[in-house]
């Protein structure tokens, strides 16, 4: 892959073999950033995870960022008006699914009450390919829709490691403070360490790095985070 020259010009203001704290990572990215846009932060750990063996779960990072996100919620009766005075921005349940199948996706988040999910699992083609299925395990199948949407407003994002055992999830933008960057990194590194099996021997997180949307990777020390 091609880079440019500030790219070039980035990765010649530190040694790629060092390995540095989250505090000192995150400050070199804000350093170095040279993009004319507010990139964002992201981090990356690799997992030794065993074959057939995947890791998913959902996080409540300390700092938003970004913009807020449209939750949509499938839900009726009751549960619909306290989706509403949650602060959902869509409220529905077949009005909705059939809007979503006539091509409508405009919302970040989809979140749905059990007795829902027999009409809204025939959205699984649609939704299932942009990671919008609502799903137990991410806690956006659920009857308390207020909690759910509350903690989203806070942050709560999902995660999941991909076919090559990596967890990617964005931490903040370069234009944050330092500190509540760290402060996300070290909130992601925890709930992941936390889905570490109780029968696995050695090292789970075998490396992570911090990287801007342009900028190179800085790789942390792990016993830092161990």
């Amino acid at each position: 892959m091609r880079r440019g020259k500030k790219y070039a010009g980035a990765v010649k203001k530190y040694d790629k073999n060092e390995r540095f704290t989250i505090a000192q990572a995150v400050e070199k990215i804000k350093e170095i950033a040279f993009a004319r846009f507010d990139e964002t932060i992201d981090i990356s750990l690799k997992l030794n995870l065993r074959k057939g063996v995947s890791v998913r779960d959902t996080v409540v990072l300390e700092h938003q960022f970004g913009k807020e996100k449209k939750i949509l919620v499938f839900a009726k009766g009751e549960k619909a008006d306290e989706a509403k005075n949650a602060g959902a921005v869509y409220v529905g349940d077949t009005d909705l699914i059939e809007k979503i199948k006539g091509g409508w996706l405009d919302f970040d988040i989809a979140v749905a009450t059990p007795d829902m999910m027999k009409d809204v699992g025939k959205l699984g083609p649609i939704l299932g390919r942009r990671g919008l299925m609502p799903n137990p395990k991410t806690q956006t199948v659920t009857f308390d829709i207020k909690g759910a949407i509350s903690e989203l407003k806070k942050g709560r994002m999902e995660f999941r490691a991909d076919k090559t055992g990596v967890v990617h999830l964005p931490i903040g933008k370069v234009s944050m403070d330092a500190e509540k960057i760290a402060g996300n990194a070290k909130v992601v590194i925890q709930e992941v360490k936390r889905k570490k099996p109780s029968d696995f021997k050695g090292d789970f997180i075998m490396s992570i790095a911090l990287a801007s949307t342009m900028g190179p990777g800085f790789r942390l020390v792990l016993n830092e985070v161990s």
